[in-house]
């Protein structure tokens, strides 16, 4: 099965030459590039959250197979939805599944179930794809659609993906990217939004899952890719990472010029 793009013309051109033009815009090349285990980024429609997204891409080494980790919007599918598929299609071409990578991963663990229904619709994965095939045209990928975890299986998935990467390094020597996908607050006041995201912002810049889900449900941060950042927070640290950075934060106020109920962007490195 190839997956259709479900949200282009709506979340980003759905025409090949206008989405190039689109993602030359937004995609802002650093000189100097980090080589990043995982990142952070939005995944709101490009003229909203694609500055930020943009920012994070332009600043990181291209990797050749990125692990594209989503909150899942509407409610199909299993809990932890590993596509069952071929490819997924987008306006700039195919990227195909990376199958030895799914093989490793649901070895090592019970809670990832191949589907499709979760990815049908979804738009939080497919978002992401323009801008990595935008650095690596023939980019591979394993995409998982995440409903809610609790904390044991948050680990429990997060050790077994680092594990399955490990491996998979070992035997390919190829670069993987742990890519979560995330917006923050959800239609609150600017000043508010600001606020609680820069509390969970600063758990993730410590790269800590375990308080970071508890700032977010203590302070009520309507923040939809919680599950899927903390499973990457954790798989990083498990492949080592030490450092991160935060490249961006933005809110949808900044583009619009309402600032009574925004939805905020931030863009996070993890190496």
């Amino acid at each position: 099965m190839r997956r259709a793009p479900a949200v282009a013309g709506y979340f980003y051109p759905e025409e090949r030459e206008s989405l190039l033009l689109e993602l030359k815009r937004l995609v802002k090349f650093s000189p100097e590039k980090i080589e990043a285990l995982g990142i952070v980024v939005p995944h709101a429609g490009y003229m909203y959250s694609g500055e930020v997204a943009g920012k994070v891409y332009g600043k990181i080494l291209p990797p050749e197979v990125a692990v594209i980790i989503g909150p899942n919007h509407t409610g199909l599918g299993e809990r932890v939805s590993l596509f069952d598929g071929e490819s997924f299609l987008t306006p700039l071409g195919e990227a195909q599944i990376e199958k030895r990578l799914s093989e490793l991963l649901l070895a090592e663990t019970k809670l990832v179930k191949k589907d499709k229904w979760a990815h049908l619709r979804e738009h939080s994965l497919e978002v992401q794809l323009p801008f990595l095939q935008f650095l690596t045209p023939h980019i591979k990928i394993l995409p998982l659609c995440l409903w809610d975890l609790d904390l044991q299986e948050i680990k429990e998935l997060g050790r077994a993906l680092a594990k399955a990467i490990k491996i998979y390094k070992e035997e390919t020597g190829k670069k993987v990217l742990i890519v979560a996908s995330s917006d923050f607050s959800h239609y609150e006041p600017q000043k508010v939004a600001q606020k609680k995201d820069s509390l969970a912002i600063k758990e993730i810049l410590a790269l800590s899952e375990e308080n970071l889900l508890k700032v977010v449900f203590s302070e009520k941060i309507s923040m939809c890719g919680i599950i899927p950042v903390s499973v990457t927070l954790f798989a990083c640290k498990e492949l080592g990472a030490k450092n991160t950075l935060l490249v961006d934060y933005k809110t949808s106020g900044d583009v619009t010029g309402d600032y009574a109920a925004v939805v905020g962007y931030g863009g996070i490195i993890i190496y």
